[in-house]
C-alpha cells in the first residue's frame, strides 16, 4: 500500500529537518514527511562542535562568507544574498533558540548543548504536523518522467511512498548517489574534506596539546594557510591544517596522504629577519642559556624542541651561538619541514568534497536541471567549507531557498 504525502524529503539530519519546518510554516496545507534511514535523527548536529552545535558563523557580508567555500563560492553568492549568517540567527531566535559569537566567530547555542538544536527542530516538527519516519532506508526511486505516473515513487526495505515533489537532503550517502546517478546525475567523486595531518616526528612527540599561530605550506603546490596550529598524539590539527584539508581535499587525496609540509612558527617573519632576530639576542642575551626560555610567542617546550633540532645543546648561551647554529635554528623557525603520513578524520565531524555536479542545479531554487520535481538541500551537492559553521550555514541556506521556491 503506498503512503501519499505531498512533498517528501529524504535525510532526517540538518538540511532535511529545516527545509521541511520552512516548507509547512509558509504553507501548513502541505502534507510532509522526512525519511531517515537511521533509528535516530539529527545525529550529526549531536555530535557537531564538540557536541555544542556550531550552527553557523559570524560573517555576515555575503561575499566574505563564500570564501570559505573551497567548492561552491561561486554558485552560494546568490543564495546567501538571500538568506546569510544573520538570518540564520534571527531564524533560530524566532524559534526560541538564542545564539552566541565566540571570540573566532563560530557562533553556538546559548545554552552550549547541540540538544537544544534538535529540541528546537522536534518540537517545530512535532507542532506543524510533519511526519518523521524512521529505520526507512530509500532501495529505490522512480521518475514519474519515465514511470509514466505523475508522482515520484519511493521503495525502503518495507514501505512504498508516492510524493508530487521529492527532496534529497542524504549528506554524503553513497547508495543516494549510485541511485541519483542512473538518473543521469553526474556525481564528483567524494574524497574526505576535513581532516588531521598524521605525523611521527621526534620534534613535536613529546608536545601533545602545544598550540602555535603559525603559516603552513604543501610542498610542490600552492596550498598555503595561516592560523592557529594544535601538535596532537598523532601529528598535527587545528585551524592551520584544517584549512589546508580542506582547500587541498583532492590534491592530497592524489597524493595519497603522503606529502611535506613546510611550517613558519614565526607567521609572517621570514628566514633571513629571523636570522637577524637571533644575531641581536646573541648580542642582548650573550650570558643567558638560548633553550632556556622562548624569546617569541611560542611555548619554551616548542622553543626547547626547536633549538635542540637545530644542533644547539640545553647548556649552549646566546654568546656561544656559531654562524651555522644561528642558520639552522632560523630555519627551523620559519622553514621547519614535517612528512605527513596519512590522515585522521577531524574529531567526528566527517565532511566529503563530492556530490551532485553543480553545473545540475539550478541554485534559484535548488531544483535538478535534469528532472522536474527534484530538488537537493546541504552537503548532496558538492559544496563544503573549511570547518567553523559554515557547512551548516549551506544547509541552512539551500533549505531556506528550496522551501521559498516550493
Amino acid at each position: 500500500m503506498n503512503q501519499n504525502f505531498d512533498i517528501i524529503i529524504v535525510g532526517g539530519g540538518a538540511a532535511g529537518f529545516f527545509t521541511a519546518i520552512n516548507i509547512v510554516e509558509k504553507k501548513p496545507t502541505l502534507k510532509v514527511a522526512i525519511l531517515e534511514r537511521a533509528a535516530e535523527v539529527l545525529q550529526k548536529v549531536r555530535i557537531s562542535g564538540g557536541g555544542r552545535c556550531n550552527v553557523t558563523h559570524a560573517c555576515f557580508e555575503p561575499n566574505e562568507l563564500v570564501k570559505f567555500y573551497p567548492r561552491g563560492e561561486k554558485e552560494l553568492r546568490g543564495p546567501f544574498h538571500q538568506f546569510c549568517s544573520g538570518d540564520t540567527i534571527e531564524w533560530f531566535e524566532k524559534h526560541g533558540v538564542e545564539l552566541k559569537i565566540e571570540e573566532d566567530g563560530r557562533m553556538f547555542p546559548v545554552s552550549n548543548s547541540s540538544q537544544t538544536i534538535i529540541d528546537c527542530f522536534l518540537n517545530a516538527t512535532k507542532k506543524l504536523g510533519i511526519s518523521v519516519l524512521t529505520v526507512q532506508r530509500v532501495q529505490s526511486i522512480f521518475n514519474p518522467e519515465i514511470s509514466g505516473e505523475n508522482l515520484w515513487k519511493i521503495e525502503t526495505q518495507n514501505e512504498s511512498y508516492l510524493t508530487e515533489k521529492l527532496i534529497m537532503a542524504t549528506g554524503s550517502n553513497p547508495k543516494i548517489w549510485d541511485l541519483l546517478q542512473t538518473y543521469g546525475h553526474a556525481i564528483i567523486n567524494p574524497v574526505p574534506s576535513l581532516f588531521t595531518f598524521n605525523i611521527k616526528d621526534s620534534r613535536i612527540k613529546e608536545l601533545p596539546g602545544v598550540s602555535a599561530q603559525v603559516s603552513v605550506k604543501v610542498k610542490d603546490t600552492k596550498l598555503t594557510s595561516t592560523g592557529p596550529l594544535l601538535i596532537t598524539h598523532w601529528g598535527m590539527s587545528g585551524p592551520a591544517i584544517l584549512k589546508l584539508s580542506a582547500w587541498g581535499a583532492r590534491i592530497l587525496h592524489d597524493k595519497n596522504y603522503q606529502f611535506s609540509i613546510f611550517v613558519n612558527w614565526l607567521n609572517d617573519v621570514d628566514t633571513k629577519e629571523a636570522e637577524q632576530l637571533l644575531k641581536d639576542l646573541k648580542q642582548n642575551q650573550a650570558k643567558k642559556l638560548v633553550a632556556k626560555k622562548s624569546p617569541f610567542e611560542l611555548t619554551n617546550r616548542l622553543w626547547e624542541s626547536l633549538v635542540l633540532a637545530s644542533g644547539i645543546s640545553i647548556e649552549t648561551k646566546w654568546a656561544d651561538l656559531s654562524k651555522v647554529q644561528i642558520q639552522n635554528l632560523a630555519g627551523q623557525l620559519t622553514n621547519a619541514s614535517f612528512q605527513v603520513n596519512g590522515k585522521s578524520t577531524f574529531k567526528d565531524e566527517f565532511v566529503t568534497a563530492g556530490g551532485i555536479d553543480l553545473k545540475e542545479i539550478n541554485f534559484k531554487t535548488m531544483e535538478s536541471k535534469l528532472h522536474r520535481n527534484l530538488y537537493f538541500a546541504g552537503e548532496i551537492v558538492n559544496i563544503d567549507a573549511i570547518t567553523g559553521g559554515f557547512n551548516f550555514q549551506n544547509a541552512w541556506t539551500s533549505g531556506f531557498i528550496l522551501a521559498n521556491a516550493i
